[in-house]
């Protein structure tokens, strides 16, 4: 496209999500107090962020750690929005700052905060999570599972990424029993109906 049939500079940038997950705010309970049923939640949303048609298989949710309170609920959303940076973690990390009116999320103000996922980050949302304020992070598929199943690139991850949130002040726990399964399940029951096609790109 040459320069002179672009639209002139844009001055702000909105995302919003779509309807479908608009209307799943009233199924999400207030609470959400154990890991199964925090990572219950997510891979639903994932799933059926991909029958949408909204976005990658991904979702994820900001949960205070020590009441189970619910912060905020997302999906990736790289097709609905077409940008490229709205990975699940981004913006449920976004929804939850502005639910609290504040960049910090916690760790350094007194609260604990969890980021809960699908799967592991990506190379860009590990620096999501590091600057939101979060005191911990829930992860269920992990990332070199996720790049054989489904072919996605999760970009350069360093070999000691768990070490460096532990480092920071960030737990990391890896969900070992069904959450994981479930998620993996699901990866590959996407990629053998072909529907992952229409999320072409990569990441979380």
């Amino acid at each position: 496209m040459s320069s002179a049939a672009l639209a002139p500079f844009p001055t702000e940038l909105r995302v919003g999500v779509p309807d479908w997950l608009r209307d799943a705010h009233a199924a999400v309970p207030e609470r959400l107090p154990t890991r199964a049923e925090r990572f219950a939640l997510v891979n639903a949303l994932a799933a059926r962020n991909i029958e949408e048609g909204t976005g990658g298989p991904f979702a994820a949710a900001v949960v205070d750690e020590e009441t189970g309170d619910v912060l905020s609920i997302g999906v990736n959303l790289v097709l609905h929005s077409n940008v490229s940076s709205m990975h699940a973690e981004v913006v449920t990390l976004g929804l939850a700052h502005s639910r609290t009116g504040s960049w910090n999320l916690g760790r350094d103000v007194g609260h604990r905060r969890v980021l809960v996922v699908n799967a592991q980050p990506c190379v860009m949302c590990l620096g999501a999570l590091l600057w939101s304020g979060v005191s911990a992070l829930e992860f269920a598929a992990d990332g070199s599972t996720v790049e054989r199943i489904t072919g996605f690139d999760e970009g350069p991850v360093p070999a000691d990424w768990r070490a460096q949130l532990v480092e920071r002040g960030i737990d990391v726990h890896q969900e070992g029993d069904t959450g994981e399964e479930v998620a993996l399940e699901r990866y590959r029951d996407l990629v053998e109906s072909g529907t992952t096609a229409r999320y072409n790109g990569s990441g979380a």
